[in-house]
């Protein structure tokens, strides 16, 4: 993916080096690649992370948080151009259907900082809120994705993004509050069956989003979607139960196979139209 030195989003609010504010508890964030850094801290570093996951000490580091609209280093600036991508593919999505699109704010974090959704740290990975129509992102995690994980390269790390931004695109639809009440009322199986549905049709609006991002910026290279199914597939449910116990426990899947994750990517980025992303409505997955 051709990146460097084009167009960064001003939606960028810097909270790296800040440390953590107050402490407003609970589990961080809906949906997203969230269970992906909690399954691979724990299983690469054998420690139990789950206590991170409602609070903490901060993180502090040297660096200074740079604020919302200042780029000043590359992992800032790759983030910002295809979060810039993302605002202009979506919000020319929105503007078509007669919609209009309000752009989320991305939070780059280290440690932990807080969320309207509860606490976010680098064991929950990257998240969207609802609540405050943010995404939140540790850009270490890109680092676990490339050494524990095994995905590499630049469009596998945009795919992330876009993943996280897909999610707000659900909320800006209503797809999100829809499903969670049906989600409240039903079963924990439903419940997981739902938050799969989810979780697949983000993937597809991540594929709708690769396929525009060719045919308006023509930045793609060789590869890049190799790199993007390559990611889907080691996320899998099914990879990462398998990878951490041995066993795979279908009635526990949140985010789909790896073969779906892989199927509903690309079938965003065969048709580049939202509305093939219809998972709910699709008898087989």
């Amino acid at each position: 993916m051709r990146w460097k030195g084009r167009q960064t989003s001003s939606n960028i609010e810097d909270r790296r080096g800040s440390g953590r504010m107050g402490g407003m508890g609970g589990r961080a964030g809906i949906g997203g690649l969230g269970l992906v850094a909690v399954v691979l801290i724990g299983m690469f570093f054998g420690v139990d992370v789950t206590p991170f996951l409602s609070g903490g000490g901060g993180v502090p580091t040297s660096r200074a948080p740079s604020g919302p609209n200042s780029i000043d280093d590359p992992a800032e600036e790759f983030v910002g151009v295809v979060l810039a991508d993302t605002e202009q593919v979506w919000g020319q999505a929105f503007r078509d259907s007669g919609m209009t699109y309000r752009n989320p704010v991305l939070v780059l974090y280290s440690g932990v900082t807080d969320s309207a959704c509860g606490s976010a740290s680098a064991a929950v990975g990257p998240f969207y809120c609802p609540n405050d129509q943010k995404i939140f992102l540790d850009t270490d995690f890109f680092r676990i994705m490339e050494q524990q994980l095994g995905s590499r390269g630049d469009f596998a790390k945009a795919y992330v993004v876009a993943h996280e931004v897909a999610h707000h695109v659900q909320n800006s639809l209503g797809t999100l509050q829809k499903v969670n009440a049906l989600r409240a009322r039903g079963s924990q199986a439903d419940s997981n069956a739902l938050s799969v549905r989810i979780e697949l049709q983000a993937d597809c609006y991540a594929g709708v989003w690769a396929r525009a991002e060719q045919d308006r910026f023509g930045v793609l290279e060789r590869g890049d979607i190799e790199e993007a199914l390559d990611t889907a597939a080691r996320i899998g449910d099914d990879a990462l139960q398998k990878a951490q116990r041995g066993i795979v426990v279908p009635d526990s899947f949140t985010h789909g196979t790896s073969e779906q994750r892989q199927k509903w990517f690309y079938t965003g980025y065969q048709n580049g139209d939202p509305n093939a992303c219809d998972t709910f409505g699709a008898s087989s997955l």
